[in-house]
């Protein structure tokens, strides 16, 4: 009596497939992307509160009316968009090697990361508006603070949602070009890109300095206003993402 072997074929996973694994991949780690950040924000909203209830108890009402119109332009906020671009790098650091180790392709591990950012920048984005929005209905959380509502963003609560999408998408993008020219070249090229990074900055203050451009700049900056400003920011966004996706197609995990 003889008996066969069947071979049951096992189908490949779809790109789509491979692309979500790399998205949820980068959310296994929680504790950097969420926590940490929210636990530090935390802090700084409490903070903020405290200071707030010390002016409330220690100033004249003029004092206060000074203190409370200075406060509207808090850039605390600030902190979480900078902590966006080191958690993309962080994150591109850590996973690519592991990625490639189970034999995932470059492309599907760009798109999957660029995918995982753009939704965390969805839902910071979304938080943060909420919460903006209950500080304005709340008066400042009843000690005319501001953290999350910057008078400078103005009274629309789509305008909020907008600028903290460009804007987190910006940092997100701005570290994974960053993190790709890390793979890629690892301290050299990190010492490199900075360092052209400083003279191009530097180069454009000198030009504006030489040919006495800075009001024209500051005229430019009145009449675009905020939302204007930070809508450019996608130009550089769009370069990231390419940039980004060159340098990592020819990266090694390894050096």
């Amino acid at each position: 009596m003889t008996s066969a072997t069947q071979t049951i074929p096992t189908r490949a996973p779809s790109g789509l497939t491979r692309i979500l694994n790399v998205t949820r991949l980068h959310f296994v780690n929680r504790g950097q992307i969420v926590v940490v950040p929210w636990m530090i924000m935390t802090f700084i909203f409490a903070v903020t509160l405290v200071i707030g209830w010390i002016l409330r108890d220690t100033l004249t009402m003029k004092e206060l009316a000074d203190a409370n119109s200075g406060m509207q332009y808090s850039g605390a906020i600030g902190y979480f968009l900078v902590y966006m671009l080191v958690i993309a790098v962080m994150a591109i650091s850590q996973t690519f090697p592991f990625a490639q180790s189970y034999s995932v392709t470059r492309r599907d591990f760009y798109i999957g990361t660029v995918l995982a950012f753009a939704t965390l920048s969805v839902l910071y984005s979304l938080a943060i508006t909420v919460l903006g929005w209950i500080e304005d209905v709340t008066h400042g959380w009843g000690l005319h603070v501001t953290l999350f509502n910057p008078s400078y963003l103005g009274p629309n609560v789509v305008d909020h949602f907008y600028v903290f999408l460009v804007l987190f998408l910006f940092f997100f993008m701005m570290g994974i070009a960053t993190a790709s020219v890390y793979v890629r070249w690892k301290v050299n090229g990190m010492l490199v890109f900075f360092a052209a990074l400083a003279l191009v900055i530097l180069g454009l203050v000198v030009l504006a300095t030489v040919t006495s451009s800075w009001s024209a700049v500051g005229m430019w900056f009145a009449a675009t206003g905020f939302v204007g400003v930070v809508s450019w920011t996608l130009v550089p966004t769009s370069l990231a993402i390419l940039v980004g996706y060159l340098l990592l197609r020819r990266a090694a995990p390894h050096n």
